[in-house]
């Protein structure tokens, strides 16, 4: 409706100029120093919108050519930008495809073309650490801007990652101290680097604000405190004494922790001091009982031997059929010189679960004893039980001969 409203307006009005044209008869006269011009006033009107539509015309066309190379080069940066922006989208679609020579050459398109620079180089940058061209992953990451934070932060905390993918953990650690900032993927990074580093001590000390971010489940928390407690123990098991002193500091959850307690336990034997072992392990199995603890409660005999035998026997009556125990009763008696109950627990624990350590402890007790025979079907026994150990871990493979 719009459109036969503006068509029959424009014929209105050329009507309307017609009729006003045929009944004027006005004219224009034009005074020059030697002569005069007569026009009719209607051809003077004529002349005049012609002579302005010209004048229009000529002064658009030369402001056209006078920005036509301004235009011509907007339109070069428009087209850049969009072949800029494919190549990003391209880049990002290649790298998360898993085709990172792809992606790394539409990454460097893109920052050529000025589209997203940073994001640009950190794809570029990944991509090229997949391939292991680490050189030119450290050139794309230096073509980050410095002076922006948000870009520098970007350029080390992916600097970091990848060199800790890289097992540089010393490099990766350098880089993430340089950060300065307790964000909650530094903090796991650093947790990473830590670990590889074997730094338990400060796995410790990141773990409280690792748990009040809620970067990982309580579960996962609670055993990284066991595990990196039970590694910085084993650091200090060169002195009794410090290894005592970093025992009493323990908070009492993580002294009642089978695996803690074992490796202490195991620290303390090996330093000789077995009334520590034996208290740590006898304390540890009241609260919790773990065959791998029990197998190492003989391996530092006490003074008293035998009254080591009857602590350990008034555990019996709970775990008769634990095999860990018979064997550790077995061992202990074998060292006290009971050979009959030695020999009586071997032949329970191997009743209960045949093992490869029964059967020679049982083939060592025959020997003192004078049963040879028996011992040599005991030592068989216990090479056949290892052998499929093997198989199992091995998968039945054999080395193929050279």
């Amino acid at each position: 409706m719009r459109t036969l409203f503006w068509v029959l307006g424009l014929f209105a009005a050329a009507v309307g100029l017609v009729l006003a044209a045929r009944y004027n008869t006005g004219y224009v006269l034009l005074a020059l120093p030697d002569r005069r011009i007569e026009l009719s006033l209607n051809l003077a009107a004529i002349l005049i919108g012609v002579g302005f539509v010209i004048a229009y015309f000529l002064l658009r066309a030369t402001f056209l050519a006078i920005a036509l190379p301004a235009e011509a080069k907007r339109f070069r940066e428009r087209r850049s930008r969009d072949s800029g922006r494919i190549a990003f989208m391209e880049a990002l679609r290649a790298y998360f495809e898993g085709r990172y020579g792809r992606a790394q050459k539409s990454a460097v398109a893109a920052l050529e073309a000025g589209e997203q620079p940073a994001l640009s180089a950190v794809i570029a940058a990944r991509a090229a650490h997949e391939m292991r061209a680490f050189e030119a992953r450290d050139r794309y990451l230096t073509r980050m801007d410095p002076a922006t934070a948000s870009e520098e932060y970007l350029r080390r905390i992916t600097q970091a990652e990848l060199l800790l993918d890289e097992r540089r953990y010393h490099d990766g650690l350098a880089v993430l101290h340089q950060l300065g900032e307790d964000h909650t993927a530094a903090l796991r990074l650093e947790l990473k680097a830590q670990q590889m580093a074997k730094n338990w001590d400060r796995v410790l000390a990141l773990l409280p604000q690792l748990e009040s971010k809620r970067v990982f489940d309580p579960v996962v928390i609670s055993q990284l405190r066991r595990t990196a407690t039970a590694e910085s123990l084993k650091r200090k098991a060169l002195d009794a004494k410090q290894l005592r002193d970093a025992w009493d500091r323990l908070p009492a959850d993580l002294k009642r922790d089978a695996m803690v307690a074992r490796t202490v336990a195991e620290s303390f034997t090996s330093l000789g001091a077995c009334g520590d072992a034996h208290r740590i392990i006898e304390t540890a199995l009241e609260e919790q009982w773990d065959t791998q603890l029990i197998a190492l409660y003989p391996d530092c005999p006490a003074d008293d031997i035998r009254e080591q035998i009857q602590h350990a026997e008034r555990w019996l009556p709970a775990h008769r059929r634990d095999a860990a125990l018979l064997l550790a009763l077995g061992r202990l008696c074998s060292q006290a010189g009971l050979w009959g109950k030695a020999r009586n627990y071997f032949e329970a624990s191997i009743a209960v679960e045949p093992s490869h350590t029964a059967h020679l402890e049982l083939a060592q007790l025959s020997e003192q004893t004078g049963r040879a025979e028996e011992a040599a079907l005991h030592r068989r026994a216990a090479l056949d039980l290892a052998l499929v150990q093997l198989r199992t871990v091995s998968g039945g493979r054999r080395r193929t001969p050279m």
